[in-house]
């Protein structure tokens, strides 16, 4: 557990020269990854989405594809096409950028439903079918998908099929000052992006999965968990409840943090600490089609007792 714990220090310091001022958020991506789960990152234009996706590849030694979503984009510019080949009179797959360890999808919610649901068998069984064959994806495999806040102009909602596909979302927000300060006076940072180092490789963080799955969930954690669950279906303020996705969700990523924090246990704190994240784009209120507020997550929180 001191080399696992050491090793994800280093990663999060080594993070935290390209983000400045966001080592909860980049604790946060680490967690969802470690738990084998998708990362959604929502927020305004320029406040360093693309780069943590960047930062990521580059400290776990992912072999990295961005795709930008645009109003144009297609499923084939995303799975690829087949072409034909007049040497041998025959047609060749030529796989698009989809085939990649860690894919960025870059303001995923400027494309169409269409192409948005090119993601959906991807980012759910690690394969995609196209022209009838299916084909597996690399392993590891991550989506990180930004978007835009979805009342600015040019942007199709997600759907709630392809939020639930998504283990966590976050948002960085805007720098603290002295953060901003350091932007405005250091070195560009997508010019430090070429000098980061990986940190660790594929092999090391299966290593760092199996390590999130074996933390111990006691069964009054489980308790917790299914409490929240159906509070979340009981309460007249959701318009439907959390799902048994949603249930997985919250305990694969209490592990993950427990796993940051150097314990070989989850606590109740865990749980509270993603629960914001894992849960505010899955529950929808009864009044409105709008989604949760912290507020309402918070409620949510205290009106389950902790075990």
């Amino acid at each position: 557990m001191t080399d696992t714990k050491t090793t994800l220090d280093n990663l999060i310091r080594h993070a935290s020269k390209i983000i400045l001022g966001k080592e909860h958020e980049i604790r946060l991506s680490l967690a969802c990854l470690l738990a084998r789960g998708h990362l959604l990152i929502e927020d305004l234009p320029g406040v360093g989405k693309t780069t943590l996706a960047h930062v990521l590849a580059q400290t776990l030694g992912l072999q990295y594809q961005r795709i930008q979503f645009t109003s144009d984009l297609l499923p084939a510019d995303i799975l690829g096409v087949s072409i034909f080949d007049k040497s041998d009179s025959g047609f060749h797959f030529h796989p698009g950028p989809i085939f990649a360890q860690l894919i960025l999808a870059d303001e995923v919610n400027r494309a169409t439903p269409k192409a948005q649901s090119a993601l959906l068998e991807a980012m759910e069984e690690g394969q995609v079918t196209t022209e009838g064959e299916t084909r597996p994806l690399p392993t590891p495999f991550f989506v990180i998908a930004t978007q835009n806040p979805t009342y600015q102009i040019g942007t199709f909602p997600l759907p709630e099929s392809q939020l639930d596909r998504f283990l966590m979302r976050i948002s960085l927000g805007y720098p603290g000052v002295e953060a901003e300060r350091a932007l405005l006076t250091g070195q560009d940072r997508r010019s430090m992006l070429k000098t980061l180092s990986a940190c660790t490789d594929p092999a090391q963080l299966a290593e760092l999965q199996s390590a999130a799955d074996q933390i111990h969930a006691s069964d009054a954690l489980l308790d917790y968990i299914q409490a929240l669950l159906t509070f979340s279906r009981e309460a007249p303020q959701f318009a439907a409840g959390l799902s048994p996705r949603a249930g997985l969700a919250l305990l694969h990523a209490a592990k993950a943090w427990a796993l940051l924090d150097g314990r070989n246990h989850a606590l109740p704190e865990d749980v509270q600490t993603v629960l914001p994240h894992v849960v505010g784009h899955r529950l929808r209120s009864a009044t409105d089609d709008l989604e949760q507020s912290p507020e309402t997550l918070t409620a949510l929180m205290q009106s389950v007792a902790i075990p």
